[in-house]
C-alpha cells in the first residue's frame, strides 16, 4: 500500500489545520525548493526525518539487456536519501 500526492495532501491539511489548496501549495513549494537545492549540488537536512543529497556517478561499462552488447555509461549524478533516527525508530515499531 502507497500514499499518493493527494492522499498526502489531505493528510498534511488535516493535521496543520490547513485547507488542501494551502496544502498542496506547502508541498509544491517544498518540493521545489528541495529540486533547486539539490540541483546546486546542496545537500537538504529535515533533522530526524531524512537528508537528502546528490552523488556523483563514475563513468562505467554496463551491458544492453537485450543485445547483451557492452555500452559505456557516461559520469553523471544521482541522489542519495538518508533515513533520520525519527523515522528509523517510526518504521522499526
Amino acid at each position: 500500500m502507497s500514499v499518493n500526492r493527494t492522499q498526502l495532501v489531505a493528510a498534511i491539511a488535516d493535521k496543520a489545520n490547513l485547507t488542501k489548496v494551502q496544502a498542496d501549495a506547502a508541498l509544491a513549494a517544498f518540493q521545489e525548493v528541495l529540486i533547486e537545492s539539490l540541483a546546486a549540488g546542496e545537500t537538504v537536512k529535515v533533522t530526524g526525518l531524512f537528508s537528502v543529497e546528490r552523488v556523483e556517478r563514475a563513468a562505467r561499462t554496463g551491458r544492453n539487456p537485450q543485445t547483451g552488447e557492452q555500452i559505456n555509461i557516461p559520469a553523471g549524478f544521482g541522489v542519495k536519501i538518508s533515513a533520520g533516527s525519527t523515522l528509523k525508530k517510526a518504521v522499526a515499531k
